[in-house]
């Protein structure tokens, strides 16, 4: 089942997602249609918030930039209950944008290596370490799970620059090829 993606402004992307067991209710089925729902909006990492579930799991999968970087060819992996342990290594720039913010992309400064432990879709304990291309995707769809968003971590002038296209894209005013779900909204089509 696809799900309609939660958009800017919704108050499930704002909540801080709580852990969950081996025991969630219909964890695999929920894993295939995170990932469904993140092909169907071409997009190559989707946090639950994003689904509307404030839960800690969030789905990767990086094979549509094996072109640009093929060690990106094989990097497919589900995130349960997550934490970053260290943020380390230079803190550059790289243009960002998100599925919840359809039409916006902006440079976002963030740390270039990280370690993060976490359980996989079988609930088989890791504790890896990521850098480049893979630890920022990571660290963008972490941030969605304590409710932060890509724009939070844009300078005080850049935010009030995007101020109006923000709350228009909470009311609507977007394009995109996938369903979505408006703050105080049930659904959207395509």
């Amino acid at each position: 089942m696809i799900f309609p993606v939660y958009v800017y402004g919704h108050p499930v992307l704002r909540k801080v997602a709580g852990n969950i067991d081996k025991d969630y209710k219909d964890l695999q089925q929920f894993i295939a249609d995170m990932f469904e729902t993140m092909y169907d909006s071409d997009g190559i990492g989707l946090a639950a918030p994003q689904a509307g579930k404030s839960v800690r799991l969030f789905v990767v999968d990086t094979t549509s930039l094996k072109d640009e970087d093929p060690s990106l060819k094989d990097f497919k992996k589900v995130f349960i209950n997550p934490l970053i342990l260290e943020r380390t290594g230079e803190i550059s720039p790289f243009n960002e944008g998100c599925l919840s913010i359809p039409g916006i992309r902006e440079d976002v400064s963030r740390e270039s290596k990280i370690r993060i432990s976490y359980y996989d879709r079988d609930f088989n304990f890791y504790d890896e370490w990521y850098d480049g291309i893979r630890s920022r995707i990571i660290q963008h769809e972490y941030d969605h799970l304590d409710g932060i968003l890509f724009t939070d971590h844009l300078a005080p002038l850049k935010k009030r620059l995007l101020k109006n296209k923000l709350n228009g894209i909470s009311k609507g005013k977007f394009d995109v090829d996938y369903k979505t779900v408006l703050p105080g909204k049930r659904g959207r089509s395509k």
